[in-house]
């Protein structure tokens, strides 16, 4: 099956209702490391006060119609840290299969270096169990660091988790 085509885009008040769809999914929020939302007031209320201020969270939109199926965020480190970031995903399930989660990642690192100059390395932490996570990393050219044991609590459980990075000197850009 061919993928959609996606662009990135700035969260807007009017994702409310797409938000509330991917967002309000236990499947999708699943390994996110907030619960999902319950109402359309929720859905408001992360897109102001979450998604808009974030340093970098971008909606992944199908080119077609522009409606959010999920998001895609880079999260800068400060001071020594400054030459890092962290990136999370999520895309809505009717989407999932398709390669999208992917291609988002792929625009988001080649945008990240881009607009963080400082920036050299990109990194995720997936739980052992979410494999589905691991395999788009890997084909998004990110590279398996090592195993986190009892890294950090998911849904009020320490969870183990691996570290997956992608290098500036690895990068296309």
């Amino acid at each position: 099956m061919e993928s959609p085509i996606i662009f990135l885009r700035p969260f807007n008040l009017s994702d409310e209702e797409d938000v509330f769809k991917w967002a309000g999914d236990d499947d999708v929020t699943r390994y996110l490391r907030w619960d999902s939302v319950k109402t359309l007031e929720e859905a408001k209320q992360h897109i102001l006060n979450k998604a808009i201020p974030h340093p970098w969270r971008r909606s992944i939109s199908l080119l077609q119609h522009g409606r959010s199926l999920g998001y895609v965020s880079v999260k800068p480190d400060s001071g020594d840290g400054r030459c890092r970031a962290d990136l999370a995903y999520a895309v809505a399930k009717e989407f999932w299969g398709r390669g999208i989660a992917t291609a988002a990642v792929r625009m988001a690192v080649e945008q990240a270096f881009e607009d963080f100059p400082e920036l050299v390395r990109l990194q995720a932490v997936v739980e052992v169990e979410n494999k589905a996570s691991q395999r788009v990393l890997e084909k998004a050219g990110f590279r398996k660091e090592g195993l986190l044991e009892k890294y950090g609590f998911s849904k009020g459980v320490i969870k183990d988790m691996f570290l997956y990075s992608f290098v500036k000197d690895d990068c296309f850009v």
